[in-house]
């Protein structure tokens, strides 16, 4: 007769807290016997490790389910000295703060002007420290999203060079806990990729429009960052008749392009797209334009990595850029068939990126120090 199989206790154990911390991350304040239902567990299970999760301090009684009767109608929740994370977009004009618990529920948020590049990493502390004058619990990690290049060990690379991880460095000792910097554009993909319309593609490349043109590409829901982290910066890639080194997108362009067309070259993109959006023929021709490089770059994209869709987002995501982007792409249909998808969050996407992350980040250094041998029942 063949013995069942058994394992340590520990380990069981371990799963199952883990099991029912994601369950609680997921769906927030639950009874034992949507627990139960959530994770497979059953009823001794969940109360046995409820009740050493609750002593740890990670889960604590969220009131009375009313339509359930007897003591399983006690619903449970995370614990809120599990504390918060904070998501960062800094972009090229203002600073984007986010606070978030480890569900992902926004808690605070605060915006400031951008200021001086060597006040950054204050800047950054000191509106996070308004975030917390509203929320009572221990910030845990911070995720910050920037613009440029990011390397995998969290230097910056912009006009001035590369900043050799200073400004996280500065900035973990003023937040006192761990710091991770990440482009903005690889942020808006992986929150398509997470929750967005990338959810269902195998792979696919998002082009971002703001200040300029920037690429964030995930292949089997994997983020490719590349080895330096320069993978997406699409915005010098060749186009000929442009010279070498030129980009294809950016202020500038636009600008150049609004003086030929006859339209104020100080205004920004997002004023030409609404120009284009009520019919305005110089405005169209200006985004029609746009659009024939954008397409450009997604049929060069194409011939190396051949990604399942391109997610337009951003400006790129404005009616009027779409509509050109799609034109555009019919044109050299007969070449290569460009499918093009529109992002899920718009303008919004880096920050649902770096939200998306913060919170993610939040869960797993939590929650190991709950699941982890030895780690019940210390805070």
């Amino acid at each position: 007769m063949t013995k069942p199989l058994a394992g340590p206790q520990t380990l069981l154990r371990t799963l199952n807290a883990r099991a029912i911390l994601e369950a609680l991350a997921r769906r927030g304040p639950l009874t034992r016997a949507e627990l139960m239902g959530e994770t497979g567990l059953s009823r001794t299970a969940v109360t046995q490790v409820l009740r050493m999760l609750e002593a740890g301090g990670a889960v604590a009684s969220a009131g009375v389910d009313r339509a359930t009767r007897g003591p399983a109608a006690t619903r449970v929740s995370l614990h809120p000295g599990l504390g918060f994370a904070a998501a960062v977009h800094v972009d090229h004009t203002a600073m984007h703060v986010t606070l978030v618990d480890p569900t992902g529920a926004v808690r605070a948020q605060h915006d400031a002007p951008l200021g001086r590049v060597e006040d950054r990493a204050a800047d950054i502390a000191a509106l996070i420290a308004e975030c917390r004058e509203t929320v009572q619990g221990p910030l845990r990690h911070v995720v910050v999203a920037m613009p440029g290049i990011v390397t995998p060990d969290g230097e910056i690379r912009d006009d001035q060079g590369p900043d050799g991880g200073a400004l996280r460095a500065t900035l973990t000792t003023q937040v006192e806990c761990p710091v991770h910097i990440e482009n903005d554009v690889n942020l808006a993909a992986l929150a398509e990729s997470e929750s967005g319309v990338g959810r269902e593609l195998s792979s696919f490349t998002l082009l971002l429009i703001d200040q300029g043109l920037g690429a964030g590409t995930v292949l089997g829901g994997v983020l490719h960052r590349g080895a330096a982290g320069i993978a997406g910066e699409v915005v010098y890639l060749p186009q000929p008749p442009l010279p070498i080194g030129a980009p294809v997108i950016n202020e500038d362009v636009v600008a150049d392009l609004a003086l030929l067309h006859g339209r104020d070259p100080a205004d920004p993109l997002l004023v030409h797209l609404d120009a284009c959006g009520r019919g305005d023929d110089a405005a169209q021709a200006m985004i029609d334009e746009l659009a024939r490089r954008l397409v450009t770059v997604a049929g060069t994209v194409t011939l190396v990595i051949d990604p399942e869709a391109f997610v337009l987002a951003g400006h790129a995501a404005h009616p009027c850029f779409v509509a050109a982007v799609h034109r555009a792409a019919a044109n050299v249909s007969h070449l290569l068939v460009l499918r093009f998808l529109t992002s899920a969050f718009g303008h919004e996407a880096t920050m649902v990126g770096a939200i998306g992350q913060a919170a993610s980040a939040l869960r797993e250094r939590s929650f190991s120090r709950f699941v982890a041998p030895g780690g019940m029942g210390t805070a």
